[in-house]
Protein backbone atom coordinates (compact mmCIF):
# COMPACT_ATOMS: atom_id res chain seq x y z
CA UNK A 1 0.00 0.00 0.00
CA UNK A 2 1.29 3.65 -1.25
CA UNK A 3 0.19 6.44 1.17
CA UNK A 4 -0.04 10.09 0.49
CA UNK A 5 -0.57 12.99 2.50
CA UNK A 6 -1.54 16.25 1.24
CA UNK A 7 -1.65 19.57 3.42
CA UNK A 8 -4.97 20.64 0.98
CA UNK A 9 -6.60 18.10 -1.81
CA UNK A 10 -9.83 18.15 -4.02
CA UNK A 11 -12.45 15.59 -2.90
CA UNK A 12 -15.99 15.70 -4.48
CA UNK A 13 -16.64 17.22 -1.21
CA UNK A 14 -14.71 20.17 -1.67
CA UNK A 15 -11.63 21.35 -0.54
CA UNK A 16 -10.24 19.12 2.85
CA UNK A 17 -6.87 19.75 4.74
CA UNK A 18 -4.40 16.97 5.51
CA UNK A 19 -5.71 13.98 3.42
CA UNK A 20 -4.28 10.57 3.84
CA UNK A 21 -4.93 8.85 0.27
CA UNK A 22 -3.76 5.22 0.44
CA UNK A 23 -3.00 4.05 -2.91
CA UNK A 24 -3.33 -0.37 -3.51
CA UNK A 25 -1.32 -2.25 -5.86
CA UNK A 26 -3.68 -2.72 -8.45
CA UNK A 27 -3.67 1.00 -8.94
CA UNK A 28 -6.95 2.04 -6.90
CA UNK A 29 -7.73 4.12 -4.20
CA UNK A 30 -7.42 1.74 -1.62
CA UNK A 31 -8.92 4.48 1.15
CA UNK A 32 -9.41 8.25 1.55
CA UNK A 33 -8.71 9.96 4.65
CA UNK A 34 -9.76 13.98 6.20
CA UNK A 35 -7.68 14.88 8.93
CA UNK A 36 -5.36 12.40 8.86
CA UNK A 37 -2.20 12.61 10.83
CA UNK A 38 0.89 12.71 8.62
CA UNK A 39 2.58 9.58 7.18
CA UNK A 40 3.97 8.35 3.50
CA UNK A 41 5.10 10.99 0.86
CA UNK A 42 4.12 14.84 1.79
CA UNK A 43 2.53 16.85 -0.84
CA UNK A 44 1.48 20.23 -0.60
CA UNK A 45 -1.87 20.18 -3.24
CA UNK A 46 -3.49 17.16 -4.34
CA UNK A 47 -5.98 17.37 -7.31
CA UNK A 48 -7.37 14.64 -9.66
CA UNK A 49 -5.49 14.32 -12.97
CA UNK A 50 -7.54 15.12 -15.77
CA UNK A 51 -7.61 12.69 -19.28
CA UNK A 52 -6.57 14.24 -22.37
CA UNK A 53 -9.97 13.31 -24.25
CA UNK A 54 -8.47 13.91 -27.67
CA UNK A 55 -5.21 13.67 -29.49
CA UNK A 56 -3.80 12.74 -32.82
CA UNK A 57 0.21 12.29 -31.66
CA UNK A 58 1.96 11.96 -35.18
CA UNK A 59 0.66 15.85 -35.20
CA UNK A 60 3.16 16.69 -32.64
CA UNK A 61 6.38 16.49 -35.33
CA UNK A 62 4.35 18.98 -37.04
CA UNK A 63 4.55 21.51 -34.65
CA UNK A 64 6.15 25.25 -36.18
CA UNK A 65 5.32 23.65 -39.89
CA UNK A 66 2.78 25.05 -40.73
CA UNK A 67 3.33 28.89 -39.47
CA UNK A 68 3.32 30.69 -43.01
CA UNK A 69 1.01 31.64 -45.20
CA UNK A 70 0.45 29.13 -48.36
CA UNK A 71 0.04 30.05 -52.08
CA UNK A 72 -4.36 30.48 -50.98
CA UNK A 73 -4.86 34.20 -50.17
CA UNK A 74 -6.70 33.08 -47.37
CA UNK A 75 -5.34 30.39 -45.44
CA UNK A 76 -7.98 28.26 -43.25
CA UNK A 77 -8.57 24.31 -41.71
CA UNK A 78 -8.55 22.79 -45.46
CA UNK A 79 -5.05 24.16 -46.35
CA UNK A 80 -3.58 23.08 -43.00
CA UNK A 81 -5.08 19.83 -43.66
CA UNK A 82 -3.68 19.17 -47.28
CA UNK A 83 -0.12 20.25 -45.46
CA UNK A 84 -0.96 17.37 -42.82
CA UNK A 85 -1.99 15.01 -45.57
CA UNK A 86 1.67 16.03 -47.29
CA UNK A 87 3.75 15.27 -43.78
CA UNK A 88 1.67 12.05 -42.83
CA UNK A 89 2.90 10.22 -45.69
CA UNK A 90 6.82 10.42 -44.86
CA UNK A 91 6.12 8.54 -41.33
CA UNK A 92 7.20 4.88 -40.93
CA UNK A 93 5.61 2.76 -37.73
CA UNK A 94 8.85 4.14 -35.75
CA UNK A 95 8.15 7.65 -36.01
CA UNK A 96 4.76 7.06 -34.88
CA UNK A 97 5.94 5.01 -32.26
CA UNK A 98 8.62 7.89 -31.13
CA UNK A 99 6.54 10.41 -31.51
CA UNK A 100 3.48 8.60 -29.80
CA UNK A 101 5.64 8.54 -26.34
CA UNK A 102 7.02 11.99 -26.43
CA UNK A 103 3.00 13.28 -26.73
CA UNK A 104 2.06 11.09 -23.95
CA UNK A 105 4.90 11.99 -21.72
CA UNK A 106 4.80 15.85 -22.14
CA UNK A 107 0.62 14.91 -21.40
CA UNK A 108 1.76 13.57 -17.81
CA UNK A 109 4.38 16.36 -17.45
CA UNK A 110 1.29 19.02 -17.97
CA UNK A 111 -0.23 16.92 -15.76
CA UNK A 112 -3.08 15.29 -17.90
CA UNK A 113 -3.09 10.88 -16.61
CA UNK A 114 -4.61 9.26 -19.37
CA UNK A 115 -4.17 9.91 -23.36
CA UNK A 116 -7.66 9.17 -25.60
CA UNK A 117 -5.66 8.38 -28.92
CA UNK A 118 -8.05 8.96 -31.49
CA UNK A 119 -5.88 6.73 -33.86
CA UNK A 120 -6.52 7.32 -37.44
CA UNK A 121 -3.35 6.26 -39.70
CA UNK A 122 -3.71 3.16 -40.31
CA UNK A 123 -1.71 1.94 -43.19
CA UNK A 124 0.90 2.81 -45.58
CA UNK A 125 1.98 5.78 -47.66
CA UNK A 126 -0.52 5.20 -50.55
CA UNK A 127 -2.94 3.27 -48.91
CA UNK A 128 -1.55 -0.47 -49.00
CA UNK A 129 -2.23 -2.03 -45.40
CA UNK A 130 0.55 -3.44 -43.29
CA UNK A 131 0.69 -7.05 -43.17
CA UNK A 132 -0.24 -6.59 -40.02
CA UNK A 133 -3.35 -4.75 -40.45
CA UNK A 134 -3.00 -3.06 -36.39
CA UNK A 135 0.87 -2.73 -37.15
CA UNK A 136 -0.13 1.17 -36.28
CA UNK A 137 -2.48 0.29 -32.99
CA UNK A 138 0.40 -1.67 -31.47
CA UNK A 139 2.93 1.24 -32.04
CA UNK A 140 0.71 3.33 -29.94
CA UNK A 141 0.77 0.75 -27.39
CA UNK A 142 4.28 0.22 -27.17
CA UNK A 143 4.77 4.17 -26.78
CA UNK A 144 2.31 3.89 -24.01
CA UNK A 145 4.29 1.22 -22.43
CA UNK A 146 7.76 3.19 -22.68
CA UNK A 147 5.29 6.53 -21.05
CA UNK A 148 3.63 4.66 -18.44
CA UNK A 149 0.19 6.98 -19.38
CA UNK A 150 -2.97 5.52 -19.46
CA UNK A 151 -4.67 4.85 -22.55
CA UNK A 152 -8.16 4.62 -24.50
CA UNK A 153 -7.49 3.67 -27.68
CA UNK A 154 -10.04 5.23 -30.89
CA UNK A 155 -9.64 3.41 -34.01
CA UNK A 156 -11.07 5.50 -36.62
CA UNK A 157 -13.52 4.37 -39.05
CA UNK A 158 -12.78 6.52 -42.10
CA UNK A 159 -14.50 5.52 -45.50
CA UNK A 160 -14.66 8.61 -47.70
CA UNK A 161 -13.21 12.01 -48.67
CA UNK A 162 -16.74 13.96 -48.31
CA UNK A 163 -20.50 12.98 -47.58
CA UNK A 164 -20.86 12.30 -51.42
CA UNK A 165 -18.94 9.51 -50.98
CA UNK A 166 -15.81 10.71 -53.17
CA UNK A 167 -12.53 8.55 -52.77
CA UNK A 168 -10.32 9.18 -50.58
CA UNK A 169 -7.58 11.32 -51.91
CA UNK A 170 -3.70 11.49 -51.15
CA UNK A 171 -2.68 11.47 -47.61
CA UNK A 172 -6.47 10.45 -46.81
CA UNK A 173 -5.63 6.83 -47.63
CA UNK A 174 -3.80 5.99 -45.15
CA UNK A 175 -6.71 6.36 -42.85
CA UNK A 176 -9.12 4.16 -44.98
CA UNK A 177 -11.14 1.23 -43.80
CA UNK A 178 -14.15 -0.57 -45.01
CA UNK A 179 -16.67 -1.47 -42.65
CA UNK A 180 -15.23 -4.96 -42.62
CA UNK A 181 -11.86 -4.73 -42.79
CA UNK A 182 -12.67 -2.00 -39.64
CA UNK A 183 -13.79 -5.01 -37.62
CA UNK A 184 -10.81 -6.65 -38.56
CA UNK A 185 -8.86 -4.20 -37.17
CA UNK A 186 -10.68 -3.77 -34.15
CA UNK A 187 -9.83 -6.79 -33.05
CA UNK A 188 -5.95 -6.38 -34.02
CA UNK A 189 -6.00 -3.42 -31.52
CA UNK A 190 -7.94 -5.13 -28.91
CA UNK A 191 -5.49 -8.23 -28.93
CA UNK A 192 -2.61 -5.03 -29.08
CA UNK A 193 -4.32 -3.81 -25.75
CA UNK A 194 -4.02 -6.88 -23.95
CA UNK A 195 -0.53 -6.09 -22.94
CA UNK A 196 -0.74 -3.01 -21.38
CA UNK A 197 -2.34 -2.66 -17.09
CA UNK A 198 -5.92 -3.43 -16.22
CA UNK A 199 -6.80 0.27 -16.42
CA UNK A 200 -6.36 0.19 -20.50
CA UNK A 201 -9.69 1.00 -22.53
CA UNK A 202 -10.85 0.62 -25.88
CA UNK A 203 -13.69 2.20 -27.41
CA UNK A 204 -14.39 3.56 -31.37
CA UNK A 205 -14.31 6.40 -33.19
CA UNK A 206 -16.28 7.20 -36.73
CA UNK A 207 -14.21 9.83 -37.41
CA UNK A 208 -17.15 12.74 -38.92
CA UNK A 209 -20.36 12.58 -40.56
CA UNK A 210 -18.56 13.80 -44.04
CA UNK A 211 -16.02 10.34 -43.80
CA UNK A 212 -18.45 8.06 -42.50
CA UNK A 213 -21.52 6.26 -44.54
CA UNK A 214 -24.09 6.84 -42.53
CA UNK A 215 -25.18 3.38 -42.88
CA UNK A 216 -22.39 2.56 -41.20
CA UNK A 217 -22.50 3.91 -38.03
CA UNK A 218 -24.97 1.31 -36.15
CA UNK A 219 -22.26 -1.75 -37.16
CA UNK A 220 -19.20 0.39 -36.09
CA UNK A 221 -20.86 0.95 -32.75
CA UNK A 222 -21.57 -2.55 -31.97
CA UNK A 223 -17.84 -3.45 -32.44
CA UNK A 224 -16.98 -2.46 -28.75
CA UNK A 225 -18.81 -1.60 -25.69
CA UNK A 226 -16.58 1.60 -24.90
CA UNK A 227 -16.30 5.42 -25.67
CA UNK A 228 -17.67 6.25 -29.18
CA UNK A 229 -15.88 9.33 -30.37
CA UNK A 230 -17.16 12.20 -33.07
CA UNK A 231 -15.87 14.82 -34.37
CA UNK A 232 -18.69 17.00 -35.00
CA UNK A 233 -20.13 20.33 -36.44
CA UNK A 234 -16.21 21.85 -37.03
CA UNK A 235 -15.88 23.83 -39.27
CA UNK A 236 -18.61 25.95 -41.32
CA UNK A 237 -17.87 24.48 -44.70
CA UNK A 238 -18.06 21.10 -43.17
CA UNK A 239 -21.82 22.28 -41.30
CA UNK A 240 -22.71 23.38 -45.25
CA UNK A 241 -21.89 20.18 -46.67
CA UNK A 242 -23.60 17.81 -44.23
CA UNK A 243 -26.90 20.14 -44.52
CA UNK A 244 -26.66 19.32 -48.18
CA UNK A 245 -26.12 16.30 -48.50
CA UNK A 246 -27.70 14.61 -45.47
CA UNK A 247 -30.96 17.07 -45.34
CA UNK A 248 -29.83 18.68 -41.65
CA UNK A 249 -27.05 20.25 -39.90
CA UNK A 250 -24.52 17.40 -37.96
CA UNK A 251 -25.91 18.00 -34.99
CA UNK A 252 -29.25 17.68 -35.64
CA UNK A 253 -28.83 14.63 -38.24
CA UNK A 254 -26.97 13.22 -35.42
CA UNK A 255 -29.36 13.32 -32.45
CA UNK A 256 -32.19 12.44 -34.89
CA UNK A 257 -30.29 9.52 -36.50
CA UNK A 258 -28.05 7.86 -33.54
CA UNK A 259 -28.92 6.69 -29.88
CA UNK A 260 -26.32 9.64 -28.39
CA UNK A 261 -26.06 9.22 -24.52
CA UNK A 262 -23.32 9.03 -21.78
CA UNK A 263 -21.32 6.95 -23.65
CA UNK A 264 -20.04 9.53 -26.96
CA UNK A 265 -18.08 12.52 -26.92
CA UNK A 266 -18.40 14.90 -29.43
CA UNK A 267 -15.11 16.67 -30.41
CA UNK A 268 -14.92 20.45 -31.35
CA UNK A 269 -18.91 21.67 -31.88
CA UNK A 270 -17.84 24.90 -32.36
CA UNK A 271 -20.39 25.56 -34.94
CA UNK A 272 -23.96 24.96 -32.78
CA UNK A 273 -27.02 26.95 -33.05
CA UNK A 274 -28.52 27.54 -29.28
CA UNK A 275 -31.22 24.92 -29.71
CA UNK A 276 -28.33 22.41 -30.94
CA UNK A 277 -26.11 23.01 -27.55
CA UNK A 278 -29.04 22.46 -25.21
CA UNK A 279 -30.42 19.34 -27.00
CA UNK A 280 -27.11 18.03 -27.61
CA UNK A 281 -26.15 18.83 -24.11
CA UNK A 282 -28.84 17.17 -22.48
CA UNK A 283 -27.97 13.66 -24.06
CA UNK A 284 -25.07 13.67 -21.17
CA UNK A 285 -22.43 13.57 -23.72
CA UNK A 286 -19.00 14.88 -23.59
CA UNK A 287 -18.39 18.02 -25.74
CA UNK A 288 -14.69 17.46 -26.49
CA UNK A 289 -13.18 20.62 -26.54
CA UNK A 290 -9.44 21.45 -27.64
CA UNK A 291 -8.98 25.51 -27.40
CA UNK A 292 -5.70 25.58 -28.53
CA UNK A 293 -5.91 23.59 -31.61
CA UNK A 294 -9.26 25.28 -32.43
CA UNK A 295 -7.89 28.69 -31.74
CA UNK A 296 -4.76 27.22 -34.12
CA UNK A 297 -7.04 26.46 -36.88
CA UNK A 298 -9.50 29.27 -36.93
CA UNK A 299 -12.54 26.68 -36.01
CA UNK A 300 -14.66 28.79 -33.32
CA UNK A 301 -15.62 29.38 -30.31
CA UNK A 302 -17.17 26.53 -28.77
CA UNK A 303 -20.52 28.42 -26.47
CA UNK A 304 -19.23 27.24 -23.02
CA UNK A 305 -21.68 29.68 -21.35
CA UNK A 306 -24.69 28.05 -22.33
CA UNK A 307 -23.68 24.41 -22.38
CA UNK A 308 -22.85 24.58 -18.68
CA UNK A 309 -25.78 26.37 -17.99
CA UNK A 310 -27.95 23.37 -20.35
CA UNK A 311 -26.09 20.41 -17.86
CA UNK A 312 -23.89 19.37 -20.39
CA UNK A 313 -20.56 17.76 -19.34
CA UNK A 314 -16.71 19.05 -21.35
CA UNK A 315 -13.51 18.05 -21.23
CA UNK A 316 -10.20 19.01 -23.46
CA UNK A 317 -7.87 17.44 -25.06
CA UNK A 318 -4.86 18.22 -27.03
CA UNK A 319 -5.78 17.01 -30.68
CA UNK A 320 -2.66 18.18 -32.99
CA UNK A 321 -0.67 18.41 -30.18
CA UNK A 322 1.15 21.77 -31.04
CA UNK A 323 1.20 22.76 -27.85
CA UNK A 324 0.72 20.31 -24.83
CA UNK A 325 -0.79 22.27 -21.48
CA UNK A 326 -3.72 21.42 -19.50
CA UNK A 327 -3.42 25.13 -17.75
CA UNK A 328 -3.33 26.85 -21.85
CA UNK A 329 -6.47 23.95 -22.87
CA UNK A 330 -8.51 25.66 -19.43
CA UNK A 331 -7.01 28.81 -19.62
CA UNK A 332 -8.10 29.55 -23.50
CA UNK A 333 -11.74 27.86 -22.67
CA UNK A 334 -12.28 30.18 -20.42
CA UNK A 335 -11.03 33.42 -22.44
CA UNK A 336 -12.60 32.39 -25.76
CA UNK A 337 -15.87 33.30 -23.66
CA UNK A 338 -15.00 36.59 -22.75
CA UNK A 339 -13.57 38.39 -25.76
CA UNK A 340 -17.01 36.94 -27.37
CA UNK A 341 -19.36 38.10 -24.56
CA UNK A 342 -16.95 41.12 -23.15
CA UNK A 343 -17.34 40.03 -20.01
CA UNK A 344 -15.28 38.25 -16.93
CA UNK A 345 -15.92 35.08 -15.11
CA UNK A 346 -17.81 33.84 -17.64
CA UNK A 347 -17.88 30.03 -16.33
CA UNK A 348 -17.90 30.89 -13.04
CA UNK A 349 -20.85 29.88 -11.11
CA UNK A 350 -22.19 31.69 -7.23
CA UNK A 351 -20.56 28.47 -5.09
CA UNK A 352 -17.31 27.84 -7.40
CA UNK A 353 -14.51 30.01 -9.15
CA UNK A 354 -13.75 29.95 -12.37
CA UNK A 355 -10.86 27.68 -11.96
CA UNK A 356 -12.62 25.32 -10.36
CA UNK A 357 -15.32 25.04 -12.99
CA UNK A 358 -13.04 24.28 -15.46
CA UNK A 359 -10.50 21.78 -13.59
CA UNK A 360 -13.55 19.98 -12.35
CA UNK A 361 -15.30 19.52 -15.43
CA UNK A 362 -12.11 18.61 -17.05
CA UNK A 363 -11.51 15.80 -14.88
CA UNK A 364 -15.15 14.13 -14.57
CA UNK A 365 -15.94 15.02 -18.17
CA UNK A 366 -12.31 13.30 -19.43
CA UNK A 367 -12.73 10.44 -17.13
CA UNK A 368 -16.34 10.14 -18.98
CA UNK A 369 -15.03 10.66 -22.21
CA UNK A 370 -12.58 7.78 -21.83
CA UNK A 371 -14.59 5.72 -20.15
CA UNK A 372 -12.28 5.54 -17.25
CA UNK A 373 -13.40 5.45 -13.75
CA UNK A 374 -11.32 8.06 -12.48
CA UNK A 375 -12.12 12.05 -12.37
CA UNK A 376 -12.18 12.67 -8.19
CA UNK A 377 -10.44 11.84 -5.09
CA UNK A 378 -12.51 8.90 -4.02
CA UNK A 379 -12.17 4.85 -3.12
CA UNK A 380 -11.96 2.66 -5.45
CA UNK A 381 -11.55 4.91 -8.62
CA UNK A 382 -7.99 5.06 -10.54
CA UNK A 383 -5.60 6.81 -8.82
CA UNK A 384 -4.82 9.14 -11.32
CA UNK A 385 -3.42 12.33 -9.13
CA UNK A 386 -1.59 15.35 -9.65
CA UNK A 387 0.34 17.08 -7.07
CA UNK A 388 1.65 21.08 -7.32
CA UNK A 389 4.48 22.97 -5.45
CA UNK A 390 3.11 24.81 -2.89
CA UNK A 391 6.06 26.43 -2.86
CA UNK A 392 5.55 28.01 -6.23
CA UNK A 393 5.26 31.78 -6.21
CA UNK A 394 2.12 31.90 -8.26
CA UNK A 395 0.70 29.70 -5.59
CA UNK A 396 1.99 32.05 -2.13
CA UNK A 397 -0.74 32.49 0.18
CA UNK A 398 -3.39 30.49 -2.07
CA UNK A 399 -6.09 28.22 -0.49
CA UNK A 400 -8.98 26.72 -1.67
CA UNK A 401 -10.59 27.84 -5.34
CA UNK A 402 -7.89 30.39 -5.33
CA UNK A 403 -5.38 28.04 -5.63
CA UNK A 404 -6.67 26.55 -9.15
CA UNK A 405 -7.54 30.27 -10.42
CA UNK A 406 -3.97 30.89 -9.65
CA UNK A 407 -2.32 27.77 -11.37
CA UNK A 408 -4.50 27.87 -14.34
CA UNK A 409 -4.66 31.73 -14.93
CA UNK A 410 -1.55 32.94 -13.26
CA UNK A 411 0.54 29.89 -13.50
CA UNK A 412 1.19 27.12 -16.14
CA UNK A 413 2.06 23.36 -15.89
CA UNK A 414 5.60 23.88 -14.27
CA UNK A 415 3.75 24.31 -11.26
CA UNK A 416 3.02 20.33 -11.75
CA UNK A 417 5.56 18.27 -9.57
CA UNK A 418 3.96 14.73 -9.34
CA UNK A 419 1.42 12.73 -11.55
CA UNK A 420 0.10 8.95 -10.84
CA UNK A 421 -1.80 7.40 -13.76
CA UNK A 422 -3.30 4.54 -12.40
CA UNK A 423 -1.14 4.79 -9.50
CA UNK A 424 1.98 4.46 -11.58
CA UNK A 425 4.32 7.64 -10.32
CA UNK A 426 5.40 8.82 -13.61
CA UNK A 427 6.03 12.56 -13.21
CA UNK A 428 8.67 13.34 -10.14
CA UNK A 429 9.73 16.64 -9.13
CA UNK A 430 8.24 17.74 -12.75
CA UNK A 431 10.09 15.27 -14.93
CA UNK A 432 8.91 12.07 -16.13
CA UNK A 433 11.15 9.40 -15.38
CA UNK A 434 11.96 8.67 -18.87
CA UNK A 435 12.74 12.45 -19.58
CA UNK A 436 15.79 12.01 -21.59
CA UNK A 437 15.46 8.26 -23.57
CA UNK A 438 11.70 9.39 -24.87
CA UNK A 439 12.96 12.76 -25.86
CA UNK A 440 16.35 11.32 -27.32
CA UNK A 441 14.40 9.09 -29.51
CA UNK A 442 12.03 11.59 -30.18
CA UNK A 443 14.99 13.90 -31.17
CA UNK A 444 16.32 11.21 -33.56
CA UNK A 445 12.75 10.95 -35.59
CA UNK A 446 12.74 14.53 -36.51
CA UNK A 447 16.14 14.54 -37.52
CA UNK A 448 15.33 11.84 -40.06
CA UNK A 449 12.64 13.69 -41.34
CA UNK A 450 14.14 16.85 -41.48
CA UNK A 451 12.29 19.82 -43.37
CA UNK A 452 9.75 17.66 -44.51
CA UNK A 453 7.00 20.49 -45.35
Amino acid sequence: MKVLFARQALLPEGWTEDVAVEIGADGRIADVTPGATPSGQALDILLPAPANLHSHAFQRAMAGLTEARGPDPRDSFWTWRTLMFRFLDHLTPEDVQAIAAFVQMQMLEAGYACNVEFHYMHHQPGGQPYPNLAEMAERIVAATEESGIGLTLLPVLYQFGGCDGRVLGPGQVRFGNDPNQFARLMEGSSAALARLPADTRLGVAPHSLRAVAPESLTDTLALTDGPVHMHLAEQLAEVEEVEAMLGARPVRWLLENASVDRRWCLIHCTQMEPDETAALAATGAVAGLCPITEASLGDGIFDGKRWLRAGGAFGVGSDSNIRISLTEELRLLEYTQRLRDRARAVLATTDRSTGRVLFEGAASGGAQAAGRESGAIASGLWADLLALDGNAVDLAGRKGDRLLDAFIFAGDDRLVCDVWSAGRHMVREGRHIAHETITRNYLGTLERLGDVL
